[in-house]
């Protein structure tokens, strides 16, 4: 088994509140043999990953961080539109 943790402090707990929704497990669905939690406590949100095989690691992470980008991206042209 392989496992990763992941924690991103936020200047606010409305944009760590925005990127956890984003990622929240009814909106990302992970691989059969791939666990994914996420937390948010104020503005960190702390995220692990699990998964059988080590090989799926990487790319599972890679693809959870590029929703994570795609997320604070889309924040970050909202605060820019006020």
């Amino acid at each position: 088994m392989a496992e990763a943790r992941i924690r991103l402090r936020y200047g606010d707990e409305a944009t760590a509140k925005a990127v956890h929704e984003a990622i929240s497990p009814d909106n990302y669905q992970a691989p059969e043999g791939i666990d994914i939690k996420a937390v948010r406590e104020g503005a960190t949100l702390r995220i692990w990953v699990k998964t059988q095989r080590m090989r799926s690691l990487l790319p599972t992470l890679d693809d959870l961080l590029a929703c994570i980008q795609a997320a604070e991206r889309a924040l970050e042209a909202l605060y820019k539109g006020d």
